[in-house]
């Protein structure tokens, strides 16, 4: 299993597997074609059926249109058997396009194809299950954090310090933005007025609503295409931050067990990314919003006390709860009813993290078997229902202002 910091990347929104995974294909195209007299970008599947709400275009013509003309070709209606975010890339030299680069973007903005993966993946830890970790602490009597610094060493603190600056910092500078969010659907930023509002109820009340405007924040920057931390995903880049932020800004927390409960997310982020997907166009929202869930009920569950046992069930919980959740974005723009949904995961972690700790850690579904679960349930949805834009609300949403 790879790093976590192949899971934790500092990049702008909107999407990780619409925007970041095309430029960096985009990057590494140009890299072998510097000279190149124009280009041909084909998009297939999910990145051509909301290529253009979640900005692919752009992201794509950002790197390769500066060095010459490029051309995007459109085809929603071919889907590749490899994943359903395909790209082919061709160059156009001495009168013909030459050397075709077919790559996929497969979620977190990581890329791959058959070619990269039969090559052997540069493999950190070598348990690959929870099941096995949950093993492996009871027998070393330690936790999830402490294997994650076992087998990445101890700079994976400087990695995650960075990852936590930059995750605040998101959540801070979209507390203080007003206006409208960009793509059409003249959907109106709402973090700050939530923050406001949240003064004047009771603690109680007020402390969700400020988790709401904490979620809210991070996810309304990354519908802007400002900066977030994928967590897993660009799309569910809210709801990690939000349960941590809400946690450090009302508790005494010392700042190295924050980094240590976001080890502990980023195992279980990584353990949905090796052993199913993270990708929405894969096995939909369940593999982005119900992961993140799952992964910030576990770093909740760390920081409140829990043991090994009741951290795990606090992440199975969270994640088997958004099982079946398709990804249906409106007009293809990662805004409705995506931001929704990260302040909604934000909660249900804490409500996880809960019913764990108040439980002695034992339950009949384990995490691994609720990943497995998700992958099926995933592969089995109509591929209307994997961020298409073809099923659900986005396509019987009616928007006000056609």
């Amino acid at each position: 299993m790879e790093s976590i910091r192949e899971l934790f990347r500092i990049c702008n929104g909107p999407s990780s597997s619409h925007t970041v995974g095309p430029k960096k294909a985009a990057e590494q195209y140009l890299a072998r074609h510097p000279q190149a007299e124009g280009f041909r970008v084909t998009l297939y599947g999910s990145l051509a059926a909301t290529g253009k709400g979640h900005l692919t275009d752009a992201a794509i013509l950002s790197v390769l249109s500066p060095a010459a003309p490029t051309e995007i070709v459109w085809k929603p209606e071919v889907v590749l058997s490899f994943h359903p975010n395909g790209m082919l890339y061709e160059a156009f030299e001495n009168g013909e396009f030459i050397d075709p680069w077919t790559i996929f973007s497969v979620g977190g903005g990581a890329l791959a194809n058959e070619y990269t993966q039969k090559a052997k993946p540069v493999d950190i830890y070598p348990l690959t299950t929870i099941e096995d970790i949950l093993q492996w602490c009871k027998r070393e009597g330690k936790t999830f954090w402490e294997y994650v610094e076992d087998f990445e060493g101890t700079e994976i603190w400087d990695f995650l310090a960075t990852i936590w600056q930059t995750m605040r910092e998101t959540i801070e500078r979209g507390l203080n933005n007003d206006g409208v969010l960009p793509g059409g659907l003249k959907v109106s930023r709402k973090a700050s007025t939530y923050m406001v509002k949240a003064n004047s109820f009771n603690e109680s009340l007020s402390g969700r609503s400020r988790l709401y405007a904490y979620a809210l924040a991070t996810s309304e920057e990354n519908a802007s295409g400002g900066i977030v931390v994928t967590a897993p995903t660009c799309g569910s880049s809210g709801v990690l931050p939000a349960v941590l932020y809400s946690i450090t800004t009302t508790r005494n927390v010392a700042p190295i067990r924050v980094l240590r409960a976001l080890a502990t997310a980023g195992l279980f982020g990584n353990i949905a990314k090796t052993n199913a997907s993270i990708s929405g166009a894969e096995v939909g929202c369940q593999g982005e919003v119900g992961v993140a869930c799952a992964m910030a009920a576990a770093a909740a569950c760390q920081l409140f006390g829990g043991t090994p046992s009741q951290i795990e069930y606090a992440a199975e919980m969270a994640l088997e709860h958004f099982l079946g959740l398709t990804c249906d974005p409106v007009c293809g723009l990662v805004q409705i009813p995506c931001i929704e949904r990260n302040a909604v995961a934000a909660a249900r972690a804490l409500d996880a993290n809960l019913y764990a700790t108040l439980s002695d850690g034992n339950h009949m579904v384990g995490y691994d078997k609720v990943v497995k679960v998700m992958n099926e349930t995933g592969l089995d949805m109509p591929s209307l229902y994997r961020e298409t834009a073809e099923g659900g609300l986005a396509k019987n949403y009616s928007h006000p202002h056609k």
